[in-house]
């Protein structure tokens, strides 16, 4: 086995912490101490679910979340129709009022 593809599967195998014979000698012991002391103060179970925050955050939640909605794609066409036809009329249309002659 090369030493690239040894290396690659020593990253995937975790090491040997708690073999038996390092349980036998001080050194060891107090280590496995500090990695068991470690592992007991992670917490456990499921993470807790992070509640939305701010506008943006509370709108994603609902229509995107556990039960996403076709609404976010109506509000979208409303918004381009609101921001739209002014952009319209200031850039275009107001220059035709009002000459029917």
């Amino acid at each position: 086995m090369s030493f690239v593809t040894r290396r690659a599967l020593s990253t995937l195998i975790p090491p040997k912490i708690a073999s038996p014979s390092a349980i036998g000698t001080a050194p060891d012991a107090l280590r496995m101490k500090r990695v068991v002391s470690f592992y007991e103060k992670l917490p456990r179970g499921p993470a807790p679910e992070i509640q939305p925050t701010g506008i943006l955050g509370r709108y994603q939640a609902k229509h995107f979340g556990k039960n996403p909605t076709a609404k976010p794609i109506i509000h979208a066409i409303a918004l381009l129709i609101l921001i739209g036809y002014p952009m319209n009329y200031y850039y275009h249309l107001r220059h035709h009022k009002n000459n029917a002659h």
